[in-house]
């Protein structure tokens, strides 16, 4: 897992801010995997919201490493608030 960075002022982009608003209605704040179009969401737009302290990683997957299953953080959901 990555080490936690500390909440960023800046704020997040369209394509950022709707990966983070997803995961307001799901349970422990979840942030999905694919889009709408059933793509998977890029990782760098990923470990972008990470690296601002807007997403975190949850756990890893055995079955599939390279999927990033990550959670909204509080920061994540006050970006989201505004």
């Amino acid at each position: 897992m990555q080490k936690k960075t500390s909440p960023s002022r800046k704020k997040p982009n369209a394509k950022q801010l709707l990966w983070l608003n997803q995961g307001l209605s799901q349970a422990g704040g979840k942030l999905p995997l694919f889009d709408e179009l059933g793509q998977q969401y890029d990782s760098k737009l990923i470990h972008a919201c990470i690296n601002h302290g807007w997403a975190e990683l949850w756990f890893k997957n055995p079955l599939k490493s390279d999927w990033l299953v990550c959670k909204l953080t509080d920061p994540g959901r006050e970006v989201c608030d505004q």
